[in-house]
């Protein structure tokens, strides 16, 4: 199963992250993962979102230079050790990981790493093979992240 990142180009200064959260905000549309990274005078904003294909198309409409992939978001355990198992496997079949990042779905228990690969093709084969399980926009709009301890 693949999932969809959006990719926002933008100058990296003040403002254009608040622009990204304010139209979608606007727009109803739910952040499920973000992360950013820059480059000097550019980033890339990349945005997973619960309706990424009508997220592409509003941002599109405000001007925004953006892009949508298909990335691999992979169910892994949340424990030590339970991301070295999904990444040895993709560096033993040099798999290469062009981006990546990941959040905790339940402390302890399950965490989604978000991978975006040079061979989409292989990946998604390789980890029906070995047992990992991949979600798609859907599983992840319906996935509920861990709940905090109340103190």
């Amino acid at each position: 199963m693949v999932a969809y990142q959006i990719s926002v180009f933008a100058e990296n200064k003040p403002g254009r992250l608040a622009k990204v959260t304010s139209i979608l905000a606007r727009e109803k549309i739910n952040i499920r993962a973000i992360s950013i990274s820059s480059s000097d005078d550019f980033g890339v904003i990349n945005v997973m979102a619960d309706e990424p294909k009508r997220a592409l198309e509003v941002l599109e409409q405000e001007g925004l230079t953006v892009g949508l992939r298909e990335v691999v978001a992979v169910l892994i355990e949340d424990k030590p050790g339970g991301l070295d198992k999904l990444i040895q496997l993709l560096y033993k079949e040099k798999i290469n990981i062009e981006n990546a990042y990941g959040f905790v779905l339940e402390s302890w228990k399950r965490a989604v790493f978000v991978v975006d690969v040079d061979q989409m093709e292989k990946t998604q084969q390789i980890l029906r093979e070995y047992g990992f399980e991949t979600l798609d926009p859907e599983a992840l709009q319906a996935a509920e992240p861990f709940h905090y301890m109340k103190y």
